[in-house]
């Protein structure tokens, strides 16, 4: 197997104002002294500080450590905060091959992981995923997550060589518009967490499943019109496939288009979901879907053992008294709406997802979007989903707001429960790409 191209990438893992490591083995550092054992990084008046208890001394900006044996040498991160600003956030200790990078980035220490393309995948595939899926969705999600990597770095050399700063963030007086996409990574090409692609270094115990769907797919990218594919996937759509535009920049791909995740179309239900009725119809119903199912055999495949703590995936409901989501709102975005009096639909997606929302209040009326900007607003972490429609209520003389929602995540692209589905059903990894990317084709790219 030709190995000799395939690309390099970093990581970011952790930004903290102390971090500690261990080094399994010997790693040189760029002092091209050897190390090895428990370390700890810190900040202090804008200089690094490496010390092992025994010594310390001063690091430049970018320190690296390269193992002198790739094959047999590892490093662990202690601490790190995995699902940062999700429902299920937590710190663990997590192990890495490949290199380690040190930096200082927004006042805070910066890990990065340096490894090759295939390596991260290896993880990738086991931390978004249980290792144990079935092998046409392992094959299927090692192809999406490879060429979405590798359109990242593609777009973050576009971004540099721009001539005009990229724009996330619009506001006015009444409307206030932003997204979140991996731009904001300038010193490395992708981050750890969910904002990127879950990766937990070797943490998360791999198969020789998942290693075979590497294998069986080495190289393989979804292109169209000859650019690699900007592949995205979430966790459940909620029954449609969700547009890129109406999620991020208002760039058009054409492979990111509605899809109805289901052999047929549901009956009974309108599915021009931009429309204020149709959209609750179907967010309120529980049409068939792929990812409509409670298979637990299915579902352990895609989800990992902290996602399983969420069994309410595609159809779930808060509520909020009108005093807790006034603070809410106000505590997650930094508007103060005063006593909040009514949250109204304004822009919908094809998937029935909000865009744009505006919230009505006694010291303020403002409309904000995109996805999950909304989602960000309505909850402590990270609502599941945009599709919502808004019930409000008189309970016990207080005012409640009732929440009704669909799916979990952005809902663009590739479904992952859906997939799963579709994979236990039979069909073949190509089959499921083409199912949730329309027009593309796949590629070896080395």
């Amino acid at each position: 197997m030709k190995t000799t191209n395939i690309p390099a990438i970093d990581v970011g893992i952790m930004f903290e104002k102390e971090i500690h490591f261990t080094l399994h083995g010997a790693y040189r550092d760029s002092r091209n002294d050897l190390l090895t054992g428990r370390w700890k990084v810190w900040c202090e008046r804008g200089s690094m500080y490496l010390s092992n208890n025994m010594t310390s001394f001063q690091i430049e900006e970018g320190f690296a450590l390269t193992p002198e044996n790739p094959e047999t040498t590892s490093f662990t991160l202690h601490n790190v905060t995995i699902g940062i600003n999700f429902h299920w956030e937590r710190k663990e200790d997590q192990i890495f091959k490949g290199g380690l990078k040190i930096i200082i980035e927004n006042e805070k220490i910066a890990t990065i992981n340096r490894l090759s393309v295939e390596d991260y995948l290896t993880s990738v595939i086991s931390s978004e995923m249980s290792a144990t899926s079935s092998s046409e969705l392992l094959k299927a999600h090692a192809v999406i997550s490879r060429s979405w990597l590798l359109a990242q770095i593609e777009k973050n050399e576009a971004l540099k060589s721009a001539s005009s700063a990229y724009q996330s963030f619009t506001e006015t007086e009444n409307e206030r518009i932003c997204w979140y996409d991996r731009e904001d990574h300038e010193n490395f090409d992708v981050c750890a967490d969910d904002h990127c692609q879950r990766y937990q270094g070797i943490t998360r115990a791999s198969t020789k499943l998942v290693e075979q769907a590497i294998q069986e797919t080495f190289g393989e990218i979804l292109t169209y019109e000859n650019k690699i594919c900007d592949a995205r996937f979430s966790k459940c759509c909620g029954g449609v496939v969700e547009v890129f535009e109406n999620v991020w920049e208002p760039v058009n791909h054409p492979y990111l288009q509605k899809v109805v995740d289901n052999d047929k179309n549901p009956d009974g239900f309108d599915l021009d979901l931009q429309k204020e009725n149709a959209a609750e119809a179907w967010i309120l119903g529980k049409p068939e879907a792929f990812c409509n199912t409670d298979d637990k055999k299915v579902l352990s495949q895609v989800l990992n053992d902290y996602d399983q703590e969420t069994n309410d995936f595609y159809r779930w409901e808060v509520s909020y008294k009108q005093e807790e989501i006034s603070e809410l709102i106000y505590k997650r975005i930094g508007i103060d709406f005063g006593l909040v009096q009514e949250l109204i639909p304004i822009e919908r997606g094809v998937s029935g997802r909000l865009i744009k929302l505006k919230i009505v209040g006694t010291k303020k009326t403002m409309i904000i979007g995109k996805e999950l900007e909304i989602r960000k607003a309505l909850s402590e972490s990270h609502l599941y989903s945009s599709a919502i429609v808004f019930e409000k209520k008189e309970i016990e003389n207080e005012i409640v707001f009732i929440l009704k929602g669909a799916g979990w995540g952005h809902g663009v692209g590739l479904c992952q429960i859906g997939a799963a589905v579709m994979g236990d059903k039979g069909y073949r990894y190509k089959e499921i790409l083409n199912h949730y990317f329309k027009g593309v084709k796949l590629e070896k790219r080395y």
